[in-house]
């Protein structure tokens, strides 16, 4: 396989200025012979082209040249069969309103599959809310363009399990059902039972409970939620999996043997996880576990061995029993001691560990290991060893032919640093805990490459024992002066990052048989323009294959290879002018408002 830029008579591609480039490590390639080549796209430079949605036109697939493009499914805000598209609503399903007395729309979309039943093509989309939304949309395809257009689309009742908490990233499963997540799990420990307040971010979910916090915990929030399309008509089945654990969940991921999955958890000091199911097709026990980062080196992001720490066997029935009996607080769970002043040592007989809450001394009361595994897991997993020091971690993808996962990490820092001296801690972030991770900071991320292989304690074929950097941003000299890149000028000056790299790696997504990967962007200061990229695993080529308007995020990139004779690369543009760039937006006007949308019609790509 080859993948090429195709040269491009643009005045992006032309800027007299060192653009600097990303940094590759090689790796496993599996040849096929097969061939992909995107037009690339040009940097964007005048206001114009900051603006709009740029995509590449064209796609040379096996020698053959096909037209594609970006196409919009839906925008936020808009009416398809009398629904609203990101519409939020209350425990009742009633509009909510929003401060200027309309109805409030969701501009945080994100992760949409597309789900075939019975001869009928549906779109399951996220909105990065709180409350959050799912919502059902209904495609009609063209048969001989491949085109898709939204026929109607409703909102997903959530409401038995207390709403949809900040739903991320995303993932199909192998048998078909949409594997959605909840990032950013509310602190328990910090929940005030009088109030039922914890901060401003969880305090927005009374509008779900019209107004009031009582009717929900922080405890019904984090988890892995799958939603199994029915029938031909749209019925829905929701399904959160509390035996895989609670955290700030980017996404969860089902390997080819239908048992393992990897969980990435986003935020500052967390891990790495794994569930195993108890039986294939079926997501609703299991055994957890979580990484530990062995580190060999510190170049190219890291390169480390992985080890699993085993934390426990649960089925989500005894879990939801325990929500059902009234949610434990945080105090039932562990008993905690302030560190020492001093020293910030724990005192005897609790555990020293750093994660997302920062330095805690712990200790878990007698019969509440379950639980905690379960309700607290990042927190359990440090106490049991396991690494909490990752950074933003985001996308996870799989290549069958090298039998290889991805995972981005947006940037490489805090905890990921090594702020260790004369063997003690000299910042927050590596005060408690093991110290695992001693890596160079690197504000502009890296995707990491971990080979796959047979693991007998596990009881699976599918366990990573190692990670390293694949690719990784540049930082200029805006942000490191020992950069060999220089701070960019003129247009290009609201990017930090290596124009011709990556800059905070989020989702990510593989067209298998064509060892491609996918990389896209959640970016501010590092590009002014989020961009996704097509890599190249055979010659670590980067193609720039979209760019988004000002202040968007792209998220949502996924790969769908074959539905009924056409390929479709989803690709979703979050809150417009929302992240920097706010004064750029046309007053009065509609583009605030988010794309849901994808890259294509590519012709059927099957990987064989």
């Amino acid at each position: 396989m080859k993948m090429t830029h195709v040269a491009r008579a643009v005045a992006a591609a032309l800027i007299p200025v060192a653009l600097g480039a990303c940094s590759t490590t090689g790796g496993q390639v599996a040849t096929t012979g097969k061939s992909l080549t995107f037009a690339e796209v040009g940097v964007p430079v005048t206001d114009a082209q900051k603006r709009a949605v740029q995509a590449s036109d064209l796609v040379v697939v096996n020698g053959l040249a096909h037209k594609i493009g970006y196409h919009t499914i839906l925008r936020s805000g808009q009416q398809a069969g009398g629904g609203v598209f990101g519409e939020l609503v209350d425990m009742h399903g009633k509009p909510l309103v929003a401060a200027d007395g309309s109805h409030a729309i969701s501009d945080s979309n994100d992760f949409s599959s597309l789900i075939q039943k019975d001869g009928a093509l549906f779109m399951i989309s996220h909105f990065e809310s709180r409350p959050g939304a799912m919502y059902l949309t209904k495609l009609g395809q063209d048969a001989e363009s491949g085109e898709l257009s939204a026929q109607w689309t409703r909102n997903i009742d959530f409401s038995a399990i207390h709403g949809l908490w900040v739903p991320c990233a995303g993932s199909v499963t192998p048998w078909g059902s949409h594997l959605g997540s909840e990032e950013y799990e509310p602190d328990a420990a910090k929940w005030n039972s009088a109030t039922g307040k914890i901060d401003p971010y969880y305090n927005a979910m009374g509008a779900y409970t019209d107004g009031d916090l009582h009717r929900i915990n922080p405890y019904y929030y984090g988890y892995p939620v799958e939603v199994a399309v029915e029938n031909a008509q749209g019925a829905t089945q929701v399904m959160p999996h509390y035996s895989m654990g609670r955290l700030a969940i980017e996404l969860a991921k089902v390997m080819p043997d239908q048992r393992t999955v990897y969980i990435s958890d986003d935020g500052t000091n967390v891990g790495f996880y794994m569930f195993i199911a108890d039986k294939p097709g079926d997501l609703s026990a299991g055994t957890l576990y979580a990484a530990t980062w062995l580190q060999l080196d510190a170049k190219h992001g890291g390169n480390a061995k992985l080890s699993w720490v085993d934390l426990g066997h649960a089925t989500d029935a005894q879990i939801k029993g325990v929500l059902d009996q009234g949610p434990p607080r945080f105090g039932d769970i562990f008993a905690s001691a302030a560190p020492n002043k001093d020293d910030g040592s724990c005192p005897a007989g609790y555990g020293d560990i750093n994660t997302s809450a920062g330095h805690e001394c712990l200790m878990i009361k007698p019969g509440m290991e379950k639980v905690a595994s379960r309700l607290e897991t990042r927190r359990y997993a440090a106490l049991m060893g396991a690494t909490t020091e990752f950074r933003k971690e985001e996308g996870i993808a799989f290549d069958p032919a090298t039998r290889s996962l991805f995972v981005s990490m947006s940037e490489v820092a805090r905890g990921m640093e090594d702020y260790a001296k004369n063997g003690k801690p000299t910042d927050k972030y590596d005060a408690g805990g093991p110290n695992d991770v001693r890596l160079p900071y690197n504000r502009c991320g890296v995707v990491y490459r971990l080979p796959l292989g047979s693991d007998a304690a596990v009881g699976s074929d599918y366990v990573a024992k190692s990670m390293h950097g694949l690719v990784a941003g540049q930082m200029t000299q805006a942000w490191d002066k020992n950069s060999p890149i220089p701070a960019y000028r003129g247009a290009l000056a609201n990017n930090k990052c290596a124009i011709n790299g990556i800059a905070n790696p989020d989702n990510l997504t593989f067209i298998d048989g064509y060892a491609t990967l996918i990389i896209g962007e959640d970016t501010g200061p590092g590009h002014q323009n989020d961009a996704v990229w097509a890599y190249s695993l055979e010659d670590g080529q980067l193609s720039r294959i979209e760019t988004t308007p000002y202040g968007s995020e792209t998220t949502g990139v996924y790969w769908y290879p074959n539905i009924n004779g056409h390929a479709y690369l989803m690709s979703v543009i979050q809150h417009p002018y929302g992240e920097s760039d706010e004064d750029k937006a046309p007053e009065g006007s509609q583009a605030r408002r988010a794309y849901t949308g994808y890259i294509g019609p590519f012709p059927a790509m099957d990987a064989k």
